[in-house]
């Protein structure tokens, strides 16, 4: 018998829980899903793009040199993340206002609009709207 699966998280490394939340939550937008303490120095933290049913960030603190090394950099310099969007120019504007870190004008691609962006930690996202 079939059964469906999804991806339910990404591990996203950053320097602290509760910065990583700000930026976010406070700041993006998303939605903090949860966050239970596990022990007394970890976390486990979920946040997603508000109505994202599946899958979510799992922002995780780095806990040692090895980890604090790759905050930003997951992807050795590529695309990290894409945020998908109905609505471009709206979310983009939306991000302008927040100080979001463009790291080029929008685009037009065939498959749709897009824009890359940084996250304060150095990750590097796409804003896509698909046509």
């Amino acid at each position: 018998m079939f059964m469906p699966q999804f991806i339910a998280a990404i591990s996203l490394i950053v320097p602290d829980y509760d910065q990583g939340i700000e930026f976010y939550v406070g700041l993006m937008g998303f939605e903090l899903i949860e966050d239970t303490p596990l022990s007394e120095d970890k976390r486990w933290v979920l946040v997603a793009p508000l109505g994202s049913t599946e899958t979510r960030l799992l922002l995780a603190r780095a806990s040692n040199e090895a980890q604090e090394e790759v905050i930003g950099e997951q992807a050795g310099d590529r695309v990290f993340l894409f945020l998908e969007t109905y609505d471009f120019e709206t979310d983009y504007a939306i991000m302008q206002r927040a100080g979001i870190l463009f790291l080029e004008e929008p685009r037009e691609e065939p498959y749709g609009m897009v824009v890359k962006w940084r996250d304060p930690f150095g990750n590097k996202w796409d804003l896509i709207e698909r046509y």
